[in-house]
C-alpha cells in the first residue's frame, strides 16, 4: 500500500505530487515547510516515499536508493493511485526526486501531467560540472521550474549558464542558498525565506502566473 501525505489548499487550483531527495524522507523539515508553503499559495501538495525510504522507515536502518528504473516505476504507480479529479497534476521533488520527476516527464509515454517543479536540481555530481544530468531535459514537452540555491554544489549559476537548457526549463536562483536553500548568515536571509520564495515561484508557474 502506498502511503500519501497531503497538504491540501483551501481552494486548490492544481495538485503537485512531490518526491523526496536521496537522503531524507517525505516528512523531513524541508519537505514539511515546502509543502506547507506551496499549499498556502493555492496548490495542494501530496508526498510519497520511494521503496527504499519506506523500508528505512519500517526497519529503522539505512538503505541506498533504488535504481532509477525502480524509482520511475514507483513514481508512475503513485500517479496511478491519485484520486481522480479535475485539478491539473504537476510532478516534482527535492534533488533526486526532482530529477526523477523530470526523467519521467521526458518519457514518451509519461502519464498526463502539466509540468515539473525541481527543488535543488542535481545538474552534476559535486565537483564534476562536466558530468551533466541534463540531456533528457531536451525531450520535455511541458514547462519545468528549477529552484536552485546560488551556492548549490550540484549546480551553480556560471555552470548552469553554459548548459544551454531548453526554453521551457526555467531556473529561479535563490540568493546565497545552498542545496537545502540555507543562505549565508551575512545575507540577512534565513532558510524559511528561500523556501517561501520557491513556493511563490512554483505556485506562480503552476497557476499560470
Amino acid at each position: 500500500m502506498i502511503e500519501l501525505l497531503w497538504n491540501r489548499a483551501e481552494q486548490p487550483s492544481a495538485l503537485l505530487l512531490l518526491a523526496h531527495g536521496a537522503g531524507a524522507p517525505m516528512d523531513s523539515d524541508f519537505m514539511n515547510l515546502m509543502a506547507e508553503a506551496i499549499a498556502g499559495r493555492g496548490v495542494s501538495v501530496v508526498r510519497f516515499e520511494f521503496p527504499y525510504m519506506a523500508r528505512r522507515r519500517q526497519e529503522q536502518r539505512k538503505f541506498p536508493p533504488n535504481r532509477a528504473p525502480q524509482l520511475l516505476a514507483h513514481f508512475r504507480e503513485v500517479l496511478a493511485v491519485l484520486p481522480e479529479g479535475s485539478l491539473p497534476v504537476w510532478i516534482g521533488g527535492k534533488s533526486m526526486g526532482g530529477r526523477m520527476a523530470s526523467l519521467l516527464a521526458a518519457e514518451a509515454d509519461c502519464p498526463p501531467i502539466h509540468g515539473v517543479v525541481a527543488l535543488g536540481y542535481p545538474f552534476h555530481p559535486p565537483g564534476k560540472p562536466e558530468k551533466t544530468r541534463t540531456e533528457h531535459l531536451r525531450h520535455l514537452t511541458v514547462p519545468m521550474l528549477i529552484c536552485q540555491g546560488e551556492r548549490d554544489p550540484f549546480g551553480k549559476p556560471k555552470e548552469v549558464a553554459g548548459y544551454g537548457l531548453p526554453g521551457n526549463v526555467r531556473v529561479h536562483w535563490l540568493a546565497s542558498g545552498d542545496h537545502d536553500f540555507k543562505p549565508l548568515k551575512r545575507s540577512g536571509l534565513i532558510q524559511a525565506d528561500l523556501i517561501e520564495e520557491s513556493a511563490v515561484a512554483a505556485a506562480g508557474l503552476i497557476q499560470g502566473g
